[in-house]
């Protein structure tokens, strides 16, 4: 009887979590769907447009620091040579640092303020609010209609706010504009430096969030999220939903979901691309996963019952509740995978388990290969011999992430707060970005 029950309870907790990941596997399944329709109509990005010089707006660009000094530097010596009149881009440097950051930062401002460039060096008493504190004290210092927001490790070319400025200009409507990032430590052609195996597979998924998903999404009218970096936000947008809100370590989606919510609309621009970085360590890699779903869990707790009641098509609600609460993947991934377990044990078998074991396996491939091999072949990234052992690390990665932030995302899911641990950067060399090619 108790054996019985047991091997009830077991089936029941296994036939749940593999629901809830075939869900969202189908969620994922319908991206790529949308995606191949794209490539297959020639769907592409809005057409950039061209302004005159005297009609170029005032263009704030923050840079949110903490302890990371060498690409503070470099970040100032390269958004200093960004093409866009200099009377009418202002640089923030919003410096949370608590080490030599603040003074070797200066020491650069100061040497680029005297070739005129407008670079303000802000500093706060505390960190509170972490990056959402820091971006919201900007905005009290300056009133550009523009707000361009990098992180410390990106290196966006020249022309970058000369291709997606006018975007917002000309379009009412749209709150901000995010470009699609690349990773200078993933493997290219063009640079060996740094790059693993863990690189290598973050950038396969990486350039699979930022082709398949976030551009599909934008294409389709659906939600997709502001990546924290490498976009523009309208400063009106900005305040017109309640400004920088820090109850979220994603700062960033919360913001995306109330301009949503009021009625605004992201632009997605794929060129050109702004190289950046990925963590080169399992231990920083697991820490930014673990801020980035908890902020998810944080956002979905808040925002789920607004984007179901939005006066939005089914479809598009159904998306947008889709891209907010994925993050649940990865503790009931982890929980299905020790209730199929002890299922086999009790059982002394896995024929039981076979028809929906053999129905997510089929879905997680068409989901691994739709997010990296599609995006691989459209931004030529290399072999496919070098495809096959890169694409193989990705699935076990997601099952250690699984095991490793799942119990993190349920406490969060029960109010536990979390803290802002920075990912730790280092100066990369630069690398020639490379360019989607678009279906004939």
């Amino acid at each position: 009887m108790i054996l019985a029950l047991l091997q009830f309870l077991v089936d029941s907790v296994w036939l749940a979590a593999a629901l809830i990941m075939i869900m969202i596997g189908a969620g994922f399944v319908a991206i790529i769907a949308r995606f191949l329709f794209d490539r297959l109509r020639g769907a592409r990005d809005p057409e950039p447009a061209v302004l005159a010089e005297d009609e170029l707006p005032h263009v704030l660009l923050q840079i949110p620091v903490f302890n990371e000094a060498e690409v503070t530097e470099q970040a100032l010596r390269c958004v200093a040579e960004l093409d866009w009149p200099k009377d009418r881009l202002h640089i923030q440097l919003l410096d949370d640092s608590t080490d030599e950051t603040p003074q070797r930062a200066e020491a650069v401002a100061i040497e680029l303020r005297a070739k005129g460039v407008d670079i303000h060096h802000v500093r706060r008493a505390d960190r509170s609010g972490f990056k959402a504190g820091a971006c919201a004290e900007g905005l009290k210092l300056f009133d550009a209609p523009y707000v361009a927001m990098l992180d410390a490790d990106f290196r966006p070319p020249a022309d970058w706010l000369r291709r997606t400025v006018p975007l917002l200009v000309n379009d009412d409507r749209a709150g901000f504009v995010q470009s699609r990032c690349e990773f200078s430590n993933y493997r290219c052609e063009f640079s060996n430096y740094r790059k693993n195996w863990l690189t290598r597979a973050q950038g396969l998924v990486q350039d699979g969030h930022f082709l398949v998903e976030q551009r599909t999404r934008a294409l389709a009218g659906w939600l997709f999220q502001f990546n924290g970096t490498g976009g523009i936000w309208r400063r009106a947008t900005i305040d017109a939903v309640g400004g920088w809100s820090d109850y979220s370590l994603c700062e960033d989606l919360d913001l995306t979901v109330r301009a949503a919510l009021g009625g605004w609309h992201g632009v997605f621009v794929s060129e050109p691309p702004i190289p950046g970085q990925v963590p080169e360590g399992l231990r920083d890699y697991r820490r930014q996963q673990r801020r980035w779903s908890n902020g998810f869990v944080q956002v979905a707790q808040k925002t789920v019952l607004p984007l179901w009641n939005a006066p939005w098509s089914l479809t598009r609600r159904v998306a947008a509740i889709v891209l907010i609460v994925h993050q649940i993947f990865f503790p009931t991934a982890a929980i299905g995978l020790i209730a199929l377990l002890l299922g086999v044990i009790l059982r002394g078998s896995l024929m039981p388990y076979l028809p929906v074991l053999e129905l997510i396996l089929a879905e997680t491939l068409v989901v691994v290969l739709g997010f990296t091999l599609l995006p691989y072949l459209a931004l030529k990234r290399g072999g496919l011999g070098d495809y096959v052992k890169t694409m193989a690390s990705v699935p076990p990665l997601m099952i250690y992430l699984a095991f490793s932030n799942g119990a993190k995302i349920l406490q969060t899911m029960r109010g536990r707060k979390s803290t802002f641990k920075r990912t730790p950067k280092t100066e990369h060399a630069p690398s020639a970005p490379t360019q989607i090619q678009e279906a004939e």
